[in-house]
């Protein structure tokens, strides 16, 4: 039994115990998740969406193989254990090919599962829910599990060719759009018992074959919307009363519990209220990287008082560039007039500007902030002013100034709110 799946026999057998997932490859974010991971004593699941990384490079630039020797560079360099670290997959399926016809899509898909799998991800997010283009839309059940199905039987193949342990699942097609919402309007409804438990059904009856029991015996999770999203400046908080029903279903099913996403934003409380209604792994991703955004930013303005104009990073006004330059990843979620846009770019929960940290003139601003805030320590006066959740920790000697100490400091108290929320295991 893997340490995902002691978790969630913990979580069922009525320990108020979760997994928290962090869904991000900046690299600032996955050092905080180790320091915070550490701290608390959990295992850190680290996951890669299928447009991040995939067989081709993703709009990361890494293959599976390539981002588990990231990871686990990094932690190796700081000192976090391997066997503490959890690789997932999330999305995979053929969602970055849905505009191809269906078996050109698939096709993709198969190379795509394979190559994660084989890397060594053990939880495997099947998600065959969306329509390709000569696809019926929305699509039926049915075929969403058959091509589910097909995708956990290369999986199994592929991990048991490369010597690995046997992969976990999680089914689901009620998925909010990563990275929130365009606007949430009236809010986002609570998926109904009926459809979470037909979802199940056909999915069960689908993988009820001689060479898929055992995985299925291995799926431990079950994507659904308690109710929980974000857009661009608005939060829709978890509300129990509405997710009930809903958890009451969870409670009358063997094994699995509930994954949810878009939880980014949400308090603390309403994290630990998830956790404890079978909402038992939590995704968080646009989150971190927005407090890594802000932490930054922060840091810009530092710099500002310390550095003479023509020695500065520039680095907020080199991110909009570098946006406006290459708007693909923005152009297609915020609207406005320019001035309106500027300010979505640069501060929008959903944060797309986490896409632009890999360009190389934003990456070289980053460095020559950093740079220069080495060679001139900013006083604890100006880190109060921009950065006050940290300025404590420095005065009392628990936090270096290091620009990036200070930024990892800032990610990690968003994390760490996921942590002791899955870590409580209170009766």
């Amino acid at each position: 039994m893997s340490a995902v799946q002691s978790l969630i026999q913990a979580h069922r057998k009525g320990e108020r115990s979760g997994l928290y997932s962090v869904c991000c490859s900046n690299e600032q974010v996955l050092l905080a998740a180790m320091q915070v991971a550490r701290r608390y004593h959990t295992p850190l699941l680290i996951e890669a969406t299928s447009n991040q990384v995939d067989q081709f490079g993703g709009y990361t630039g890494m293959t599976p193989a390539q981002f588990r020797a990231y990871v686990e560079g990094l932690a190796d360099a700081h000192g976090f254990p391997r066997e503490r670290l959890i690789l997932g997959g999330d999305h995979l399926g053929p969602n970055a090919w849905q505009k191809q016809p269906a078996e050109l899509a698939m096709q993709n898909a198969r190379a795509l599962i394979h190559a994660y799998a084989s890397a060594g991800f053990h939880k495997i997010h099947l998600d065959c829910s969306m329509s390709c283009a000569d696809d019926p839309s929305p699509l039926p059940d049915a075929i969403v599990a058959a091509r589910s199905a097909e995708l956990a039987r290369i999986a199994e193949a592929a991990a048991r060719d490369a010597g690995l342990p046997a992969p976990v699942y999680v089914i689901g097609t009620e998925v909010p759009i990563p990275g929130g919402e365009s606007s949430l309007g009236s809010g986002v409804a609570v998926t109904t018992p009926e459809a979470a438990a037909t979802t199940l059904e056909i999915h069960r009856r689908t993988f009820d074959v001689p060479d898929l029991a055992d995985a299925w015996q291995r799926v431990i999770a079950m994507v659904v919307q308690p109710g929980v999203d974000f857009d661009h400046s608005s939060v829709q908080h978890y509300d129990p009363a509405k997710a009930k029903a809903l958890s009451s279903f969870l409670e009358t099913q063997p094994r699995i519990v509930f994954e949810a996403h878009s939880t980014d934003y949400q308090s603390e409380a309403s994290l630990h209220a998830l956790v404890r209604d079978h909402f038992a792994i939590l995704k968080v991703g646009p989150a971190a990287t927005f407090a890594f955004r802000e932490a930054v930013f922060a840091l810009s303005r530092i710099e500002d008082e310390l550095i003479p104009q023509d020695q500065r990073s520039r680095l907020i006004d080199v991110l909009d560039e570098a946006m406006r330059a290459n708007p693909k990843y923005w152009q297609g979620h915020y609207s406005g007039d320019e001035p309106s846009l500027r300010l979505l770019r640069a501060y929008a929960l959903s944060d797309r500007c986490r896409y632009y940290w890999g360009d190389a003139r934003v990456a070289a601003a980053v460095q020559l902030l950093i740079d220069n805030l080495r060679r001139h320590a900013p006083p604890a006066t100006l880190i109060s002013q921009y950065l006050p959740e940290q300025v404590a920790e420095v005065l009392a000697g628990r936090l270096s100034v290091d620009p990036l100490a200070l930024v990892q400091h800032k990610i990690g108290l968003r994390l760490a709110e996921y942590a002791r929320a899955c870590a409580s295991n209170e009766a």
